[in-house]
């Protein structure tokens, strides 16, 4: 990581979205199609990878709450050194790089390497997942706005200085709506935190896993049955979770079911 060689191309931080290609920026298509080199996430879908450059080498580090995951700092090693071969490296990453996908972190390793960096957005699930099935993430009807966090605290916040975990009170006197991200594990945890928190019981939650795959599943329930109604259908992660009173503007029909894009393998 000490060569001074430098590299002749940016490194694209680049956002696969939620699953479906069609949801793929201008941008994004471009960086794919050129890429030498692609460093893949775990959630990038295998109809965006298919349209990539065929003779681009593709090299998995994925990360998966649960499994054995590639560590992050050897990621960073990887794409400091494909860089400075002089590739045209790509790193792909489900959703958007700035949304829980560690993008400020391998753009920090990289300028720190001098390394050239551009970020490509990508939609990420906590606006896609909800719109799957007719849920706006922001109405003004129902709330001032919106607040995406994470559902999961992190064991190691003593040691690099950031927060334990979302401060579920604040959030719940804000009155905003609450998406979710990697809460389906401990969702009981999670419930009963937010109730304690001053949120209703009642309050409207949906749960959408996989969005924009042809595995899509969703469901629409009260906070209080969040958890029985996960296991009772049987959501997996990767999941998104709503939880506010806009939930009432969704279709009651699983839109995986009837969108013919979805159906595609």
């Amino acid at each position: 990581m000490n060569s001074s060689s430098p590299s002749l191309f940016p490194l694209s931080l680049v956002g696969a979205g939620p699953g479906d290609p069609d949801l793929l920026t201008l941008g994004a298509l471009r960086r794919l199609q050129q890429a030498d080199v692609l460093l893949c996430d775990e959630l990038v879908d295998a109809r965006v990878l298919a349209l990539a450059n065929p003779r681009a080498r593709r090299i998995f580090v994925g990360k998966r709450g649960g499994r054995p995951s590639t560590e992050q700092r050897f990621i960073h090693e990887l794409m400091i050194r494909e860089a400075r071969a002089g590739l045209r490296v790509v790193r792909l990453k489900g959703g958007d790089p700035f949304v829980f996908g560690r993008g400020g972190e391998e753009v920090d390793a990289l300028r720190a390497a001098g390394i050239a960096v551009e970020v490509l957005s990508g939609i990420t699930a906590g606006i896609a997942a909800p719109a799957s099935l007719g849920i706006p993430v922001t109405d003004r009807r129902h709330a001032p706005g919106v607040a995406f966090v994470t559902g999961q605290c992190r064991n190691n916040a003593d040691q690099d200085g950031g927060p334990s975990g979302p401060n579920w009170p604040a959030l719940v006197q804000s009155g905003l709506t609450l998406v979710i991200y990697m809460g389906l594990r401990q969702v009981d945890q999670l419930v009963q935190t937010l109730i304690e928190a001053g949120m209703a019981p009642q309050t409207q939650a949906a749960a959408i896993a996989s969005a924009h795959t042809p595995q899509q599943q969703s469901l629409i329930c009260t906070l209080e049955n969040l958890g029985h109604s996960i296991r009772t259908q049987g959501l997996r992660s990767p999941a998104i979770l709503v939880l506010g009173s806009v939930v009432a503007q969704a279709n009651h029909v699983d839109l995986a079911l009837q969108h013919p894009r979805l159906q595609q393998a």
